[in-house]
Order: structure tokens, then sequence, then C-alpha cells
């Protein structure tokens, strides 16, 4: 049976307050499973309007209504209004784990991780990461066991903490896709990444997938993607039975895209999906001899900027 992995990304004080709650509830309701990523500290938003000026930035706020997913209020946080603390979202952060969802980190700050990472040296990424790990034990009562970069951006330094936090596995990058999503390789799967001249521990599971996103508002084939045929394209990447890794977010398919989600759920499970934590993958993939590749950086269609992709 093929797996769709469900990874979810969590970037606001917003999205853990009100999407993450209801993700959990329809995930209970479909009988599938998850992991659960968290941004852990300062809800800085807002700075991310510092984006303007790059390629891409206005055209993707234009077709994903920003302003109508996230709300103006998350917003202004780190502008106009005081950035709220994620971790402070105790209450509900838990209350996924005690739902039986795998729990790992997204990012301590999302914004200030997202915009930076790249081009910061060993103290300043090692810093962030061991903030998020720290506050992830005080808010679980254990270590992490996995990760998700913010925005997919990493650096070697980051890779190496991976290694040294004893993660066995993450989900840190893309595999390239084509204009329609679909994708670029067929063999895309689970690898070893190699930066220089050494073979990190920790496996790399990239999103193999679009994200609704990237699609919205898109004209794909000649017709345009919208909330009432977007998960009909999706389905139609997912009709050829292999593994996918599918990334989403609390503040999108944990609210006001949520319907989408749920006809996805439904079309997965009768193409004969299973619907499972990263946690699952890696116990399903760690024996296998896996492809090694190198650190590669590449931009996607549909999204602004160069990520973490598998070439």
């Amino acid at each position: 049976m093929p797996n769709i992995v469900l990874k979810i990304d969590v970037d606001t004080f917003r999205g853990t307050r009100e999407g993450v709650p209801n993700l959990v509830r329809i995930l209970k309701q479909h009988q599938a499973g998850a992991t659960f990523l968290f941004s852990l500290g300062k809800d800085h938003t807002g700075w991310a309007l510092r984006r303007v000026f790059r390629p891409g930035f206005f055209q993707k706020v234009s077709r994903t209504s920003v302003v109508e997913h996230y709300g103006i209020k998350t917003l202004m946080y780190g502008v106009f209004l005081p950035a709220p603390d994620i971790g402070s979202c105790t209450t509900e952060m838990r209350a996924v784990a005690d739902a039986g969802f795998e729990c790992g980190i997204h990012t301590w700050d999302h914004v200030v991780w997202h915009d930076n990472v790249r081009q910061r040296g060993k103290d300043w990424t090692c810093g962030q990461m061991q903030r998020a790990q720290q506050k992830f034990q005080q808010i679980f009562g254990h270590q992490p066991a996995t990760h998700g970069a913010a925005g997919w951006q990493m650096n070697e330094h980051a890779f190496t903490q991976l290694d040294q936090f004893g993660m066995q596995y993450a989900s840190d990058g893309r595999a390239m896709l084509t204009d329609d999503g679909s994708l670029a390789n067929p063999e895309a799967g689970p690898y070893r990444l190699k930066v220089g001249n050494e073979v990190k521990s920790c496996i790399q599971m990239p999103t193999t997938l679009p994200t609704l996103d990237e699609l919205l508002g898109r004209t794909v084939n000649g017709q345009e993607l919208t909330t009432s045929t977007i998960a009909a394209h999706i389905l139609d990447l997912t009709k050829k039975p292999r593994d996918h890794v599918f990334t989403l977010h609390a503040e999108l398919e944990g609210q006001k895209l949520a319907p989408i989600f749920e006809q996805l759920l439904t079309g997965w499970h009768k193409q004969g999906y299973r619907c499972i934590s990263m946690a699952d993958y890696f116990d399903a993939i760690k024996d296998k001899n896996l492809p090694t590749h190198p650190l590669s950086w590449a931009s996607l269609p549909g999204r602004s900027g160069e990520l973490v992709a598998l070439i």
C-alpha cells in the first residue's frame, strides 16, 4: 500500500491556537496519521513584508490571499503589534501529542530563520536550533525526534546540528517539480545527504508534491486552479501509486482551506493510500539502501526564491 506522509508546518501563533486543533479533529475523523512541526519562539510574521522586493513575492501574495488566510492581526505581529510567544501555546501543542500524533521542530523564529539562515554561520545557526530544541523538551518532556525546516531553508551547519541532536530523519527540502506540479524525477524520494565530503546520518524525506499555496490561482495546462479544482489536480498527480510527502500548513489547511484538505484525504483513501507520520515512514525505509545526493538549491514553480532541493 503506498503512503502519503503528512507533514504539517505550524508557522504562527494563530495557526497554533486555531489551525492545529482543527487539523487534529480532521485527521482523527479520517483516521489519518501526521507529523506536526512547531515554531517555538516569537511570531514575527509582519517582518515577512520585507520580502516585498524579492522576485515572485507580489505574485504569490496576490494569488494566495495572504490577508484572508493569515489575518490582518497576524500580519502586524512584530511591526505594529508585539510579537506573541508561540511557545506559550503549551495546551494546544500537548493536545496534539496526547491525541497520538508525532510532534517535531519547525523552527525557533520562522521569519528570522527563513530570511537569514543561508547566509549565517555556525554559532547563529546552532543557537537558533538549540533554543527550539530546549523549548520543545520543556513543553513535551522529551527530545524531538524530527525536524522540518522553515521555508525549506538550511545551511551546512544546520544539517550537522541535526546529526548532533541524534535525529534519524527529517524533511528539510523539496523534490524538483515541473510546472504542473509533477515530479521532474519520478524516482525522487528519501535520500542520504552529502555536505562537502561528509554523508549525514539523518535521512532526508523531501516533499514530493506541490503545496496548495504554490498552485492556487495559477493556470496549469490551460485551467486556472481554484479552491474548486485544486484537489482534483493534486489527486491527478497521485493517481499513479508511489510514496509521497505532502506539506500542509496549519494556517491554510487548518483554517479556510480545510475543505480542500478533507477532499484530499477522502481522495487518497479511495486511491489506496495510507496517510502516515514521518515516524511511520522512517520505520518503513530505515533499512533500505537509499541513494546519496549532494546539498543543492533551486527554485520551484509557484514559490519565490531558492530552497533546499533534490536535483
